[in-house]
């Protein structure tokens, strides 16, 4: 794989980065309402948690680098990052939630999540050659 690694690892610590603003000052409220979750409940381990996000960004990261292939024009990264996100990643949610009976505000908010994490990881990646 001609990947550019160091490209790859910064579009993964992007989703950290995004996801901390996301699911914190932005949503954060919201989002644990409409997933059930209480607030002020005991959370499991974080680094467990921590551990688990940030591999599962980089296997992300790393297959979105290898579709793109090789340097690709900021542009076409970009686009097809939201088209990762949005066509691929939030409508996969939709069908989920469709069956879960989760909310459209709960969609909104975690598509919308994916959406911005791989239009930026496209930017990255796009960038960094």
């Amino acid at each position: 794989m001609d990947l550019n690694w160091l490209a790859v690892l910064a579009a993964a610590v992007s989703a950290f980065l995004i996801g901390g603003l996301w699911y914190g000052p932005l949503f954060n409220h919201a989002w644990c309402r409409e997933a059930g979750i209480d607030m002020h409940a005991k959370p499991a381990h974080p680094g467990r948690v921590f551990g688990t996000a940030f591999l599962a960004a980089l296997v992300a990261a790393i297959a979105f680098a290898w579709w793109l292939g090789p340097a690709p024009e900021l542009e076409y990264a970009v686009r097809h990052g939201v088209l990762a996100g949005f066509g691929i990643a939030a409508m996969s949610f939709g069908i989920n939630y469709a069956f879960a009976g989760r909310s459209f505000k709960l969609w909104l908010i975690d598509g919308g999540y994916h959406t911005l994490q791989f239009a930026v990881y496209g930017m990255i990646l796009g960038l960094w050659h």
